[in-house]
């Protein structure tokens, strides 16, 4: 069992205080983003032994046990992280398995260099991923009903959004969608930052369901993903709730701290609130124009205390166990991978305590008992 020393990112949009406070540090009065936790060559946890990524390299079957490097082959298949969102994340989809092998393919043989601002696919891997609130969360997921979206832009009083709310009672809806989303993208830039400057002012007015928008566009002035993300569902989580993001749904976090597993991808298709590049032909590619009520999930409880958060893919299982003063040991053991990481109280995993914040890894196979008080997350995967 290898204890963690993980790299916190430092992205503009990061809270400046959520996971010190989570760590129980004090701030520094910069931006911490992201704290990840697994073998992502971008920022690979640290252990004693090394990198767990050089762990992983020198013996893939003994760390991650048959049966993983069998299903996935020889690397971690997830990474798993703590999000703090104090502003407003980029609006964004990401592809299914065969767009991002096809994707990658097409830029290697371009000679596009992997770290080329115009570069789409990082890799040839998905990139699913959910999200799980450690304090209330908000955010946006996939296409509202069509009609919806029209009242909600008609209300801003706008003139040059009238065209916008015509198309939006077209059918049938998925080429509303995309026609309106295609219109967006590709406007004059010049007359789309004056639509959102005047979106901005109303929707400040107005507030209510009206005022996120206004925010987001305090944070990216201009930007044609301010009106695009009134396409989408809002969703608010309370503390233990998750949301499951699959392939091409479009979606933005908006603020709170959570942990956030996903496969091991950095492939991201942007659709605005960015200065980032955005690859409008290839985003509407991938992204998927359905409009349905995001599924807000809740853990299923097992005998054994685990509360396990069911998704539809295998390179990652997340689970918690809520531990409370007394509670018997928990036997871990497992033929594959695993991260813990706790979140509240001293839990011991093994003979490790875990202040919150901190986390190990588990070998495949290895012995592991969780004991103690508190909340941990268990990541893993389903070989």
């Amino acid at each position: 069992m290898e204890r963690l020393v993980n790299t916190v990112r430092p992205y503009a949009w990061g809270s400046t205080t959520a996971i010190p406070e989570l760590l129980g540090i004090a701030p520094t009065g910069e931006p911490q983003a992201e704290m990840w936790m697994g073998a992502h060559p971008g920022a690979p946890s640290r252990t004693e032994r090394g990198s767990l990524n050089e762990l992983i390299d020198a013996d893939p079957v003994r760390e991650l046990g048959e049966r993983s490097v069998e299903k996935f082959g020889p690397r971690l298949p997830f990474l798993l992280k703590v999000l703090a969102a104090g502003a407003p994340l980029s609006l964004q989809a990401h592809p299914d398995l065969d767009q991002a092998r096809a994707g990658h393919a097409a830029e290697e043989a371009a000679g596009i260099p992997v770290d080329a601002p115009h570069r789409t696919y990082k890799d040839a891997n998905h990139k699913p991923e959910l999200i799980c609130a450690l304090t209330p969360f908000d955010g946006l997921c996939g296409f509202r009903a069509p009609a919806e979206s029209a009242d909600l832009i008609a209300a801003l009083g706008v003139d040059s959004l009238k065209p916008y709310v015509d198309l939006l009672h077209a059918q049938p809806e998925d080429a509303a969608l995309r026609e309106v989303l295609t219109a967006l993208l590709t406007a004059d830039p010049e007359e789309m930052a004056h639509t959102v400057a005047e979106a901005a002012v109303a929707a400040d007015r107005l507030g209510g369901d009206h005022a996120p928008y206004a925010t987001l566009a305090h944070h990216y002035p201009g930007d044609p993903g301010v009106i695009a993300a009134m396409l989408l569902n809002r969703v608010r989580l309370q503390p233990g709730e998750a949301l499951y993001l699959g392939a091409g749904v479009p979606h933005a976090y908006l603020e709170g701290l959570g942990v956030e597993i996903m496969a091991n991808s950095d492939n991201v298709l942007r659709c605005g609130l960015t200065p980032k590049h955005v690859d409008v032909p290839e985003l509407l590619r991938v992204v998927r124009f359905e409009p349905a009520d995001p599924s807000v999930l809740r853990p299923e409880a097992s005998p054994t205390g685990e509360e396990v958060y069911d998704t539809p893919i295998d390179e990652f299982r997340l689970s918690r166990f809520v531990r409370p003063e007394g509670a018997a040991p928990t036997d871990l053991t497992s033929p594959t991978p695993q991260i813990l990481l706790a979140v509240a109280g001293r839990p011991k995993a093994g003979e490790v305590t875990l202040a919150p914040g901190e986390s190990v890894f588990v070998p495949a196979g290895e012995s592991a008992e969780l004991t103690g008080t508190g909340t941990v997350f268990r990541a893993t995967v389903v070989a």
